[in-house]
């Protein structure tokens, strides 16, 4: 077969031999064609570009962004105020602070004597009177429409995130209904239209076009990064990571099983080998060959400097 290239003009869709394809094979080419084919049917569909006035940059793009972006700090502060300090339950941190210890035990033993090692897992491990062995909790489900304190948690979640979201939403879609304010830097395809141009219902437009209700909504899960430079990593302006909390239901989820947690930590610490890491490091430092001299020098100058 004789080398065959072609050259694709995306601006008349025409076809040319030149140079630019020899050595491919036919497979290669039939992928390239269909690809710039794909391009030259897109541009025919998109039809001639938009003109957006400049006046919608200062009208209407600018004041959403500093709209959403100052409802997000003033979100933040009203969210400190009615926070409210939850009530530490003595015995789930006295829990916690155990699993803890049998931990550091599990990772820094090596660095105590076998002795100590043994005690301390003798005091967790043992059959009989072993802490993970005696202790049992009693676990008790709290019934989330009983419990008063967190009705009171999800009331103040949905009046500081969800309440501003619908108003400033509404206000929004209301006063700026219809404009086309901007467009993505790149081609789209048309499962985009319903989450970028919510609010303008035409099938001539291309989908890449960007409109006012659906650039809110950009901002509202875009600008994270600049409430995190302002106010914090922590901070409760970021309404995306609030919206994915509530539905994951991480605001509604249960304490921990003790008596699971007892269980795994002793069978970790059961099979745990004590290797003393310490072992002959008299020996290894007195083999070593000191140099004193330096050491002094360097206490003299910094007594005189």
């Amino acid at each position: 077969m004789s080398n065959t290239s072609f050259r694709i003009f995306s601006d008349t869709g025409s076809l040319s031999k030149s140079n630019i394809y020899n050595g491919l094979s036919l497979k290669q080419t039939s992928v390239s064609l269909s690809f710039f084919g794909w391009l030259v049917e897109q541009r025919a569909m998109a039809g001639p570009e938009l003109l957006l006035d400049s006046s919608i940059r200062m009208w209407v793009v600018l004041p959403i962004v500093f709209i959403t972006f100052f409802v997000g700090i003033i979100r933040h502060y009203v969210t400190q105020l009615l926070h409210s300090d939850k009530k530490v339950d003595l015995e789930q941190v006295s829990d916690s602070q155990v699993l803890l210890r049998s931990r550091v035990l599990r990772e820094n033993g090596k660095y105590i004597p076998r002795q100590s090692f043994a005690m301390r897992k003798h005091y967790f491990n043992d059959a009989e009177t072993g802490f993970f062995k005696k202790v049992k909790r009693k676990v008790v489900p709290k019934n989330p429409m009983t419990d008063t304190s967190m009705l009171t948690d999800m009331m103040k979640g949905n009046l500081t995130n969800v309440l501003p979201m619908i108003v400033i939403g509404g206000w929004i879609n209301w006063a700026f209904s219809g404009f086309v304010i901007t467009k993505v830097p790149f081609p789209l395809t048309l499962r985009f239209k319903p989450m970028l141009q919510r609010g303008i219902d035409l099938l001539s437009l291309d989908a890449s076009w960007v409109s006012s209700a659906s650039w809110y909504f950009l901002n509202v899960f875009g600008l994270r990064s600049m409430y995190s430079l302002i106010l914090g990593q922590d901070n409760a302006a970021d309404q995306s990571r609030v919206m994915q909390d509530q539905m994951t239901g991480a605001a509604m989820a249960m304490p921990p099983d003790p008596n699971k947690a007892f269980k795994s930590e002793w069978e970790a610490l059961e099979i745990v080998e004590h290797k003393w890491a310490l072992e002959n490091v008299e020996e290894e430092l007195m083999s070593r060959d000191l140099n004193f001299g330096t050491l002094f020098t360097q206490d003299i100058k910094s007594t005189m400097f």
